[in-house]
């Protein structure tokens, strides 16, 4: 025994009470060493005892009634009214709140079990709760063991294809970089800059909706677009349903007019089809045979001036090539947690899978923004068509069929906005993920069917398709938040080390390299991407079984934060603007000056199925516990709460 040990001991007394002796080798301390603890001492032992573990439940008490109050505010606050389709949502949200229930439920059970020392091996039944225990895990071993497996094993497969196709798109992106391969233009492929006839008739189309934010941006950069001004005209395509906004429009293309800039508004009497259709209407104009090209911009893409110089001359000396795409940049990549997860998204999309695809295939899908168009391409491919929500994409594997190339130029990049909001970026998620389920039920036979070689057919259903549109969101979803809480409760089907921890980790590192500044976000980045998957899951199934949301187009929350640095030039643009309209405009124009100043309350969200979700990886946490689970328990724990915090629209900023 140590010098300095000291040992306690409980000592039972004929008078029925137990009193406590305390021995130790130092006499200094404890002179007498046999003499016996009063009964007053151990009672305030006991006190004592009893005051740590009150300040102990007193505290877990505390966070818990914060954490009730901040789901009742975000209860109360929150706008009940959801922008999905209610019978798709609840098919989804049913199943995932029955899962929760009897998640719980078993967790229930299985504490009973680790408390009482229940196992296989005991022939005692003490109770109803440990028959149906024993019942339970003589079920669990024959009949849902093998099934969970099975699936488990099929979804890492699915994993492992995928995993092994973005590597894959890694090492092309680094044998790009090495081999420094990308587009360039030539001598010969450049315009005589003293021959204004020498350069192509060029249409620049900026389609928009109720962009309130950001229409005076977008307007002016394309009129600053270098290129002879009677060899370009620039569409502004206002599908606006606000009079005082399409008013505002109006009179900024006006002010451009006035300054020399071929420039003209649209306005659709008749708004159908969304983006497709305003785009399509534009092009049936008469006016637009006389030109060669079209560059399309969404109304927050702000081009350089050389834009055109440095995609057009791509065309001259390649009569094939249909599209030259250039890449995003964003203005607002660190404004919060989840631009910045975005920005890692985009990044790799661009850096890699745009650019392999684009050198090695020739072909990828138009982003829908930020790129130009050959105009007999469009037209030879059918132009513009209203079936789907991802028209950008229709309009691509459609060209590619037609045999058409596309170049994508990483170098040249048009500055434009992230969404800042978790509403306006799941939205925006949604339509990306429901569009193309919905695009391959209606082409698929036109794949088959159409001319082009085999490899790129194989190409375009299992890789395009299938594999990065449907296999990714389905296996995410089911392997991380289905199946992984499940083997909690079935320990026998549990899931190694490596899938849930070592490739995830290693292809979010992949995914980062794009951009290297993101690196600290490397385990956000991994979480978020996998409470993403609900959503992604979602859209991809109401897109495939064409559902009521598959074809819901929402336009993209702005706000305009490029736009800041020129606030005095905007005002003072506007207060000519007062000036220069009549009596009524003036009063019209006042009215909406109001509007923008007065303050506008900001929305907090409550998403259900995220929470519900929370609470089952939550609960699936406390099961791996009692098993000792370690990288199980931690990674069900923080992606619990990663759901928890999204569910609960914690991440970005509250939309207006």
């Amino acid at each position: 025994m140590a010098p300095n040990s000291v040992v306690v001991t409980m000592v039972e007394k004929p008078n029925n009470f137990s009193v406590v002796e305390i021995h130790g080798s130092d006499s200094s301390f404890f002179p007498d060493k046999d003499k016996a603890v009063s009964p007053k001492q151990f009672t305030w032992f006991l006190l004592l005892k009893a005051n740590k573990a009150l300040t102990c439940v007193s505290w877990l008490s505390t966070a818990f009634r914060a954490m009730i109050v901040s789901v009742k505010k975000r209860t109360t606050l929150s706008d009940d009214t959801s922008d999905e389709e209610p019978k798709s949502r609840g098919r989804l949200y049913k199943f995932l709140k029955a899962f929760l229930v009897i998640s719980v439920v078993a967790l229930l059970v299985e504490l009973i079990a680790h408390f009482k020392k229940w196992n296989v091996n005991s022939w005692e039944v003490e109770g109803v709760v440990h028959w149906s225990y024993m019942a339970w895990l003589s079920f669990r071993v024959d009949y849902i063991a093998p099934l969970l497996v099975t699936l488990s094993k099929f979804c890492t497969l699915l994993f492992l294809i995928q995993s092994f196709d973005r590597l894959v798109l890694c090492l092309g992106c680094f044998w790009i970089k090495y081999k420094k391969l990308k587009p360039r233009i030539d001598g010969d492929q450049a315009y005589d800059v003293e021959n204004d006839s020498s350069f192509p008739m060029v249409l620049v189309q900026i389609p928009m909706c109720n962009e309130r934010e950001v229409y005076e941006q977008s307007i002016a950069a394309a009129s600053q677009l270098d290129w002879p001004k009677d060899r370009i005209l620039i569409q502004v395509l206002d599908d606006s349903d606000d009079a005082n906004l399409q008013l505002l429009i109006k009179e900024e293309v006006s002010s451009w007019r006035q300054r020399g800039v071929n420039i003209i508004y649209r306005h659709r009497l008749i708004r159908t089809g969304y983006k497709a259709g305003n785009l399509k209407s534009a092009m049936a104009c008469d006016y637009v045979k006389d030109y060669e090209f079209v560059a399309i911009f969404d109304a927050d893409f702000q081009p350089n001036s050389d834009f055109l110089k440095q995609t057009i001359p791509h065309f001259k000396a390649n009569p094939e090539l249909g599209l030259v795409q250039a890449r995003w940049s964003f203005v607002n990549k660190d404004e919060n947690l989840l631009t910045r997860l975005q920005n890692i998204n985009l990044c790799f999309h661009f850096e890699v899978e745009q650019q392999v695809n684009g050198v090695f295939l020739n072909f990828f899908g138009f982003n829908g923004t930020a790129g130009v168009w050959r105009i007999k391409a469009l037209q030879e491919s059918g132009g513009w068509l209203e079936r789907t929500t991802v028209e950008d994409m229709d309009i691509a594997v459609r060209a590619h069929l037609n045999g058409w190339k596309f170049i994508f130029v990483n170098d040249i990049k048009v500055v434009c906005e992230l969404p800042e909001s978790y509403e306006a970026y799941k939205k925006q998620q949604h339509r990306w993920h429901s569009g193309p389920m919905q695009l391959f039920r209606l082409c698929l036979s036109s794949i088959i069917n159409s001319k082009i070689s085999f490899w790129k057919k194989a190409n375009l259903i299992f890789l395009f398709f299938l594999l990065r549109k449907l296999i990714l969101p389905f296996y995410s979803f089911t392997l991380f938040c289905i199946i992984l809480p499940l083997t909690m409760f079935v320990p026998e089907a549990e899931l190694p080390m490596w899938v849930i921890c070592y490739i995830p980790i290693f292809m979010s590192f992949l995914n980062i390299l794009p951009a290297p500044k993101s690196f600290p976000f490397l385990v956000p980045y991994l979480l978020f991407e996998n409470t993403m998957s609900v959503t992604k899951f979602n859209a991809m199934i109401s897109g495939l079984f064409q559902l009521g949301s598959a074809y819901e187009w929402i336009v993209t929350k702005k706000t305009g934060r490029s736009s800041e640095s020129d606030l005095l030039a905007f005002a003072e643009k506007e207060e000519k603007l007062l000036r220069r309209n009549s009596e009524s405009g003036l009063q019209e124009l006042s009215k909406l000056k109001e509007q923008e100043v007065c303050p506008v309350k900001k929305r907090n969200r409550l998403y259900k199925k995220e929470l519900a979700l929370a609470f089952l990886l939550l609960t699936a946490a406390a099961r791996s516990l009692l098993s000792s689970h370690g990288v199980h328990f931690y990674f069900l724990l923080f992606q619990g709460l990663s759901f928890l915090v999204v569910g609960l629209d914690l991440i970005g900023e509250q939309i207006s």
